[in-house]
């Protein structure tokens, strides 16, 4: 890579933010009435788990996402384990997912006393290849009245966990259908996701149960959080019971049925989450108008961005370019951050972390072509 080219990619990011300053990857804006409510939420002393911004944010995502239910967490990790123990992942069981992914995707299945089986992700979408799970299910997965188990390990597969990479939808179709013949349930991973679509359906609603995050680095943030989506009422009943420490309802007594988790979000982040939310339409129009920039200046001097897979309507949260090699990426990092351009790698591939070098994993030719090339580059909304 020339560094004329680099340099000229510099210019192009300062004449975007319109800054000389350091230009983060990515940080939250607040525009809209998030001052407002968060007064009216610590005027109310409600300013914990309990209070009318919850209950509304719920509603308003559920809303927003075509999802019959919608259940806040105090995280999208707290999240992701609770969407898996609701779908009956346990100890000892197996769950497909990506090894191109962020950490807490695993760390939610290692969370259930479970392991991650690593399949490939396509290149077109970075997200779970429905072609690379149909291989995997083919060659180890049997049915165990109307269950699946992996012949060679003995384990039962519990579930599979897809991720909508930087926003970019996943081929979910096609994953839920490969599932669906083996009664896989699918929870999705769409923590980057909110406001991506594929043929006009929300993320994080093509599978059993989806999750969401905001935290402070996504496309809206609540500080920190997440939520659990579902069109199952009974699911959407045990979610809420799960994450609000298995208390029975009770005017006074102390009464928990089984042990559950501390993972209610308060209501102070849920009023900043109802103000972000009403922004999010917006977000995703000034995010995409970004994306549209880079993708001409990359076509106009020879770079290649990562783009929206085919029927994907995606929020472009991360945006990123595709390198040659290691060499130019790394040669790429090292001279846009010396300049106060802040870009990353992709993801340490799970596979290769020292807690999850031992995992079952199928041929990962595409996450390692992946990890070698990607890099994020600054992505806040303009």
């Amino acid at each position: 890579m020339h560094g004329a080219i680099v340099e000229d990619f510099i210019r192009c990011v300062r004449e975007i933010y319109q800054t000389d300053e350091l230009i983060p990857l990515h940080e939250p804006r607040f525009q809209g009435r998030e001052k407002e409510y968060l007064i009216d939420a610590i005027d109310s002393t409600f300013v914990s788990s309990v209070g009318q911004y919850v209950d509304r944010f719920e509603a308003d995502c559920a809303r927003y996402t075509g999802a019959k239910y919608a259940v806040a967490t105090v995280n999208g990790t707290a999240a992701l384990h609770a969407a898996l123990l609701l779908v009956g992942v346990k100890r000892d069981e197996e769950v497909i997912t990506q090894a191109l992914t962020f950490v807490a995707t695993c760390n939610a299945i290692h969370y259930c006393g479970a392991e991650p089986v690593f399949v490939d992700v396509d290149r077109t979408t970075l997200g779970l290849s429905a072609q690379a799970l149909e291989d995997y299910l083919g060659e180890f997965a049997e049915d165990r009245n109307g269950e699946a188990w992996n012949k060679q390990t003995g384990k039962r597969i519990a579930a599979c966990l897809p991720m909508h990479t930087f926003g970019h939808p996943a081929d979910m179709g096609r994953i839920v259908e490969v599932c669906g013949k083996y009664h896989i349930p699918v929870v999705e991973d769409a923590a980057e996701a909110l406001g991506s679509t594929l043929n006009k359906q929300h993320c994080g609603t093509f599978g059993r149960v989806g999750v969401l995050s905001f935290n402070g680095n996504k496309i809206m943030t609540t500080g920190g959080g997440g939520m659990i989506l579902t069109d199952d009422e009974t699911l959407a009943k045990q979610a809420k019971h799960l994450t609000t420490t298995a208390k029975q309802p009770h005017s006074w007594q102390f009464i928990h049925d089984q042990v559950g988790f501390n993972y209610r979000m308060p209501n102070l982040n849920a009023a900043l989450g109802v103000a972000q939310l009403e922004c999010v339409p917006l977000f995703v129009t000034k995010k995409r108008e970004l994306a549209a920039r880079y993708i001409e200046w990359s076509q106009q001097n020879g770079f290649q961005c990562f783009i929206e897979p085919e029927a994907a309507y995606s929020n472009y949260w991360l945006n990123a370019v595709v390198l040659e090699n290691l060499s130019e990426r790394d040669a790429f990092l090292k001279a846009t951050n010396e300049q106060g351009i802040m870009t990353r790698p992709i993801w340490e591939p799970m596979h290769r972390l020292p807690m999850y070098r031992h995992c079952r994993k199928g041929a990962l030719v595409n996450t390692e072509w992946a990890a070698e090339r990607i890099v994020n580059i600054p992505s806040s909304v303009i």
